[in-house]
C-alpha cells in the first residue's frame, strides 16, 4: 500500500501535469485565435517557445534515458574470462 507521502507526491505530480497540459493547450490552441492586443497574451510566452520548449524537454528526457541505460550497462558488465 502507498503511504500518505507517496499519495501526496503522486497527487501533486498529477496536479502539476494537469496544470501544465492546460496551460500549453491554451497557449497552442486558443491563443492564435485571440487578438494580439488582448490581455490574455501577457500570461504566455511568445509563440516561438511553443516549439522550442517541448524540443528541449524531449532532448533532456532522451539524454537522461541514455545516461541511465549507459550506467546500467556499465554496472552489469561482466569481466572477460581469461583462458
Amino acid at each position: 500500500m502507498a503511504t500518505v507521502t507517496d499519495q501526496a507526491v503522486g497527487a501533486s505530480l498529477v496536479g502539476f501535469s494537469l496544470l501544465l497540459f492546460t496551460y500549453y493547450s491554451i497557449w497552442v490552441i486558443v491563443l492564435p485565435f485571440v487578438d494580439a492586443d488582448h490581455v490574455l497574451h501577457q500570461y504566455f510566452l511568445p509563440r516561438e517557445y511553443t516549439v522550442i520548449l517541448p524540443g528541449v524537454a524531449a532532448l533532456v528526457v532522451l539524454l537522461c534515458i541514455g545516461a541511465f541505460v549507459g550506467a546500467v550497462m556499465l554496472k552489469n558488465r561482466k569481466p572477460k574470462k581469461v583462458d
